[in-house]
């Protein structure tokens, strides 16, 4: 699971960038507005001075859930759509963690070309949601929500997320794990302005194309990166600290054989430098072997160093290892705490393969259905009734019938016509079809225009179809959201930020 960080602008921006953004979008969709006017995871230590499972019976377990996962990815969503099929009604928290977002890293991953079932592969961000909508189709109760504290310490276990508060019988954490960073002295300064863990989110920004980019890391995450970026950089370097790739064979044959990455072997970053716009131009490089010091000019650096497991929220009520990673008994998902269960990344330090996750989330899904009945706490619920899904706004349909009285529209020329009329507050998300991140953002910023339904427009713009439009506005990466009011910028937000965020910024702005 990648981070996606997040940077607050500050409160006020506006003046050269809006009336910039203003120019380029009055300039581009003239002629549209015009042409519109007419149409409207080491086995575990024994368990000891753990409490007893619930000595209620099934039938005094009302409002407690059978069980709760936390986290999503191949390992949530598979543990989803088994429990879910054995009708135990799962609770899935998959809305933004401690380090990452729903879907887990597999939305920052381009071509995914060992998951059985895909001779042609697929992109992690498409994998991910046919998971989901089958975890969904068999009764799972999803929730993109923010999973702020969990007590396993106590029966029945209690989870809450910033919405609500859950208790339950049984825990799946399938939290993953996090992208690490470098730490350079200059990081916090460029992340997001020409730093990233995300070549997949950040990558197609119209200030990276065409550009000299660079990538950090000797494995498949690095070396996976470093060919993404191929479709967009004029050229990349690949930065490895050892004297050799650790990448699997098909990946080092595919980078090594591409004219357009350097691989500089014995090599770190050290630091990154500017110009003197303030802008990143470039790294300071250091050999690994000889110490000797150089600058390689690059406009951009991506991370594919490897991943911290996220298992904060567990941290003294579960047995983990020294690195964090949670300790389960061999061969299981069983933790050091009976009825809670570990899938995924957050317990797999060796493998951490997508087939690997969804594995170990079948056998935690079995396990708890195993446990429940065990313990005589199994609740069966009957599989829910489908509804139709609402079909989704195309520029074709904003332009001919554009309505300033809804909420919600897409395109360059809904964003004309809102910036030059709306008297509310203008939501921007820009979005790029690639972008894990981005589709992971979408439902959860709809949840808070729709409670603002009467203070917000919305609007959806994809920078690889307006360039123009995202230059103009600085984007350097998706998902990416901007507000503004009467023609005035009034933050940037980068990545994927808590519902709560958002609601705040918006109530004290409406």
């Amino acid at each position: 699971m990648v981070v996606v960080p997040v940077l607050l602008m500050g409160n006020r921006c506006a003046g050269t960038m809006g009336d910039k953004m203003a120019d380029v979008v009055h300039g581009l969709l003239c002629s549209r507005l015009n042409a519109g006017r007419d149409n409207g995871e080491v086995g575990a230590k024994p368990r000891e001075n753990q409490p007893p499972p619930a000595a209620a019976h099934a039938h005094l377990s009302k409002g407690v859930e059978n069980l709760v996962i936390i986290g999503s990815g191949p390992a949530g969503y598979t543990a989803a759509i088994y429990a879910a099929r054995a009708n135990l009604k799962p609770v899935v928290f998959e809305g933004y963690q401690v380090g990452g977002v729903p879907g887990g890293q597999l939305m920052t991953t381009t071509e995914v070309e060992n998951f059985p079932g895909f001779p042609d592969g697929i992109t992690g961000p498409d994998l991910m949601d046919k998971m989901r909508k089958q975890a969904e189709r068999w009764g799972a109760e999803l929730h993109q929500e923010d999973v702020e504290f969990v007590n396993v310490k106590s029966r029945p276990f209690v989870i809450r997320s910033s919405d609500r508060e859950v208790k339950c019988h049984s825990v799946i954490i399938a939290t993953g794990a996090t992208a690490k960073r470098l730490r350079l002295p200059r990081e916090d300064e460029f992340w997001s302005r020409g730093i990233s863990a995300c070549a997949i989110c950040d990558g197609a920004s119209p200030l990276f194309k065409g550009q000299v980019l660079a990538v950090v890391g000797g494995g498949d995450t690095a070396t996976e990166e470093a060919i993404y970026l191929t479709k967009y950089a004029r050229h990349v370097h690949l930065l490895v600290r050892k004297n050799q790739l650790r990448a699997s064979k098909a990946m080092q044959d595919r980078v090594l054989n591409n004219p357009n990455i350097t691989v500089h072997f014995n090599t770190e970053a050290a630091d990154v430098v500017s110009n003197t716009k303030g802008q990143m131009s470039g790294i300071q490089l250091k050999r690994t072997d000889t110490g000797e010091e150089s600058v390689l000019e690059v406009k951009g650096l991506f991370y594919g160093i490897g991943h911290t497991p996220n298992s904060q929220l567990l941290q003294g009520q579960i047995d983990l290892d020294d690195a964090g990673y949670i300790l389960v008994e061999e061969g299981t998902a069983k933790t050091s705490v009976d009825g809670v269960f570990a899938a995924g990344d957050v317990q797999d330090h060796e493998w951490r393969q997508a087939v690997t996750a969804a594995g170990s989330g079948c056998v935690a899904a079995l396990s708890v259905e195993r446990y429940l009945v065990a313990n005589d706490l199994l609740v069966e619920f009957h599989q829910p009734v489908r509804e139709e899904k609402q079909k989704e706004i195309t520029d074709r349909d904003v332009e001919q019938g554009f309505d300033i009285s809804h909420t919600k529209h897409r395109g360059q020329y809904a964003l004309r016509k809102l910036y030059h009329e709306s008297p509310r507050i203008v939501c921007v998300l820009y979005t790029s079809p690639t972008c894990g991140p981005c589709r992971t953002l979408k439902p959860i910023l709809n949840k808070v225009i729709d409670e603002y339904n009467e203070h917000v427009h919305f609007v959806e713009i994809d920078i690889e179809e307006d360039p123009e439009i995202a230059e103009a506005a600085g984007i350097m990466g998706t998902p990416c959201v901007q507000f503004f009011k009467n023609k005035e910028m009034l933050r940037t937000v980068s990545g994927v930020k808590m519902k709560k965020e958002y609601r705040e910024f918006i109530e004290s702005n409406k």
